[in-house]
Formats: C-alpha cells, sequence, structure tokens
C-alpha cells in the first residue's frame, strides 16, 4: 500500500519536472509566452485543471511579484502537489534558462555580432507576438463565454488605459484587483441571502 502510494507520488512528481522543464526549455520571449503552453499542457493534454481554474492560476501567476513562469509553476506545483510539488515544479522551471544562459553568456561575443543569429532573434520577435495575440483572443474568449459583463469591462478597459493613455501597469493591476475583490465579496453576499 505504502509503495504504491510513493510510486503515484513520483509519477507525479516526474511529471511536474519534466513538463515545467520541456516547457521552460523551448520557451522563447518572456513569462506571458509559458501561459498557452501550460494550458495545453495541464488543462488539455494532462487535464488536470480545468480552463477556469487556469485562468486564475494565471491572473495569481502575473499580479505576484516575479516572474511569470516561476509563479505559474509555483501555482501549479503546489496545486497538484503540495511543497514538494512547488520545489519539483520551480527546479524545472528555473533550471533549462539557467543552463542555456551558461552556454550563451560563453559564446556571448560570437553571438552579438553574428548577423544570422540576429535574423533568427528578429525572426522570434514575430513568433512570440503570435503567440500571446493566441493568449490573449483564447483566454479573452472564454470570459466573453462566461458573460461575465464586469470582466469583460475591466478587461477592455485596462487594455484602454495601458495602450491608449500609457498609465503604469501597476496601477492597473491594483485597481484590477480592487475592482476583483469588491465583486467577489458582493456576489459572496447575494448567495449568503
Amino acid at each position: 500500500m505504502f509503495g504504491k502510494h510513493m510510486n503515484k507520488k513520483w509519477i507525479i512528481y516526474r511529471k511536474l519536472f519534466f513538463s515545467t522543464f520541456t516547457i521552460s526549455a523551448f520557451t522563447v520571449g518572456g513569462g506571458y509566452v509559458i501561459v498557452p503552453l501550460m494550458r495545453k499542457k495541464f488543462v488539455e493534454d494532462l487535464k488536470w485543471i480545468e480552463e477556469k481554474e487556469m485562468l486564475d492560476l494565471m491572473a495569481i501567476a502575473q499580479s505576484s511579484p516575479g516572474p511569470i513562469a516561476v509563479n505559474a509553476s509555483i501555482l501549479m506545483g503546489y496545486r497538484m502537489a503540495g511543497l514538494p510539488g512547488v520545489l519539483t515544479t520551480v527546479l524545472g522551471t528555473v533550471l533549462p534558462p539557467f543552463i542555456i544562459l551558461s552556454i550563451i553568456s560563453s559564446f556571448y561575443i560570437a553571438f552579438r555580432d553574428n548577423p544570422y543569429i540576429n535574423a533568427v532573434l528578429k525572426g522570434m520577435q514575430a513568433g512570440i507576438a503570435a503567440v500571446i495575440i493566441d493568449v490573449i483572443l483564447s483566454m479573452g474568449n472564454s470570459i466573453v463565454k462566461e458573460k461575465e459583463s464586469i470582466s469583460v469591462i475591466v478587461m477592455f478597459a485596462a487594455f484602454i488605459a495601458a495602450y491608449f493613455f500609457h498609465i503604469n501597469v501597476i496601477y492597473i493591476i491594483l485597481v484590477c484587483g480592487t475592482i476583483g475583490a469588491l465583486t467577489v465579496l458582493y456576489c459572496s453576499k447575494l448567495n449568503k441571502k
């Protein structure tokens, strides 16, 4: 009995580590690119969590201080396996960039002046933009499908405030967080009645 339980835990730890390691190793372009990959892996492929919970986890990861990829892996690891899951997913997320940056720093001068590498990096920027647009459309679409008018209004207002009025993102996050907290409090009071 104990052996089967431990074996099941090791399977979860192994899946968590290799999932986050693979996602982190092949994600170029920052934390926002990791969101659709984590969604595909944990929601669609492994079916460990639901779409709504993934949206909640990503919202928390984005609003928490620190890199979004690490925050998301911490939340996912804790959700799936507690503190050992956190350690497993953080190691899986941090290890690939550490290895890659260690190798690249050894050849920095050759990479910096190489026109082919510069062209590849410029091409990757276009791919990153496409992935970020995909995240916005898929996650925004799921919010619109739920028909929560407050969420849709806040989403568009945050975009307009950041893009057109150049309001600092910190203020937008604070306002959105306050609106979300007030909405949850209001809804919980309505449910109690």
